[in-house]
């Protein structure tokens, strides 16, 4: 594992004398930051891995409570691991109200290994298992956000005024929120955020970011998950609110997704999916793995409940395992074959998802089919075809929780953590009561 150095620690406090405080992000396994605030005089302490943690905090529900399913916590007496800072990601934070800094953190046990449950560790090994084969994944996201109306917690979204209908490419859709979008735009560029393209998408307040393509496929992680907690904080520096829930509008308003391109490369540097007019082996294989994993993968590509209304016939997100060339309505489409953009997308995240999980997820899938020589079935034309994905959440995380290639990839304690989370999230979700059940029903029987 790379280290920050001290000198790294220094050249930034320089740069940055007016910098009051350090915040210690460490991801969860729902993609929510948990952490510290640090003071900079403590720097030395930073770097030397002397914060500490409990590991459980990787693996806490979606409102924040220990699971005991997953027997940590106090089940094994709550130990603490030992934080580090990630190289490279010490930035400053542009929308704080006081000068303030960030930096990703990972984890260690006492004993030094890399903590199993900081979803971080989970895409290193995917990728060291890549690396192990002669290969490197080079990676690109594009994420989709709404903004609204800032309201009571509770209340659904209001779209921004002005913004009620569909806004699909609308450039007045993007010029109606110019100074909230320039300000996001600005502090991609103060913390090294890769941002490419902005532009409207399809509901009411809409936006899409893409990435630049990077051969790291942690730094992409890092990226796509800072990015959310950059757009929330700029948004409510302008009164709006951000969200990054999978379906927040209900009839035909679009969900928000998070695509994944993806090539690899070879220790020669040669993209290994080039084959012109065919498809090489490598990228068959590649494609056969993405769909093979698919549906056992699910429960992580749409973690929570409200991912699921995503799926919808005749809506951009694929409802079947299915792949194509150029084709925007399969789970795996091919926007190239030949040259060094040779490529494919995957398509059916959410939002919402766990970058570092989902990346861990599509790259393991790949893996998975390389190293099994999985043949992809027939190519969609027209109609999608293929295997149909789950339509609702418990059997998602049904299938993931007794997947043998779910273990393969994310590891056993991390696997049953997991579904261990999901399962509680599930039952605690189901024994509510909706608004529209007693709307429906109270009156009538």
């Amino acid at each position: 594992m790379n280290r920050m150095t001290m000198e790294d620690m220094q050249d930034f406090l320089i740069a940055h004398p007016q910098a009051e405080r350090i915040e210690l992000l460490f991801p969860d396994i729902n993609g929510i930051m948990r952490g510290k605030w640090y003071s900079p005089e403590s720097a030395d302490k930073l770097v030397a891995g002397k914060v500490r943690l409990p590991m459980s905090s990787y693996a806490l529900d979606i409102a924040g409570n220990d699971v005991d399913g997953t027997g940590l916590a106090l089940a094994s007496g709550d130990p603490d691991g030992y934080g580090w800072p990630v190289p490279g990601t010490l930035v400053m934070k542009p929308w704080s109200a006081n000068p303030a800094a960030q930096v990703m953190m990972t984890m260690t046990t006492p004993t030094g290994e890399p903590c199993v449950y900081d979803p971080r560790t989970r895409l290193a090994s995917v990728v060291e298992r890549l690396a192990a084969r002669g290969l490197t994944a080079v990676v690109a996201t594009e994420l989709e956000f709404y903004l609204y109306e800032r309201g009571e917690p509770g209340e659904p979204p209001v779209p921004p005024k002005g913004l009620e209908g569909a806004q699909v490419y609308d450039l007045s859709a993007v010029s109606s929120l110019e100074p909230c979008l320039e300000d996001i735009q600005a502090a991609c560029a103060v913390q090294g955020i890769a941002a490419d393209v902005l532009i409207a998408e399809f509901g009411p307040g809409q936006f899409e970011i893409n990435f630049h393509h990077s051969a790291d496929a942690l730094n992409m992680a890092d990226q796509s998950i800072l990015f959310k907690r950059l757009v929330r904080g700029c948004a409510r520096q302008h009164g709006l609110a951000a969200t990054f829930m999978a379906k927040p509008y209900g009839g035909e308003h679009a969900g928000s997704g998070m695509h994944a391109h993806v090539s690899l490369i070879d220790a020669d540097g040669r993209n290994i999916f080039d084959g012109g007019d065919d498809l090489t082996e490598p990228l068959r294989h590649a494609i056969g793995g993405a769909l093979a994993t698919m549906r056992p993968f699910q429960a992580v590509f749409a973690p929570h409940a409200n991912s699921y209304r995503r799926f919808q016939p005749g809506s951009y997100a694929p409802t079947l395992a299915s792949w194509g060339l150029d084709h925007r309505g399969v789970a795996v489409r091919l926007p190239e074959t030949s040259g060094p953009g040779a490529r494919l997308e995957h398509r059916i995240c959410g939002a919402d998802v766990n970058p570092y999980l989902a990346l861990a997820g599509i790259l393991g899938g790949i893996l998975v089919g390389l190293e099994d020589g999985i043949e992809p079935p027939a190519r969609t034309v027209a109609d999608p075809t293929g295997a149909r994905l789950h339509h609702d959440w418990f059997s998602a995380v049904e299938e993931f929780g007794g997947a043998d290639v779910a273990r393969r990839i994310y590891g056993e304690a991390f696997h049953h953590a997991y579904t261990e989370i999901r399962f509680s999230e599930i039952a605690r979700l189901a024994a509510e009561i909706s608004d529209v059940e007693y709307r429906t029903y109270l009156r009538k029987l």
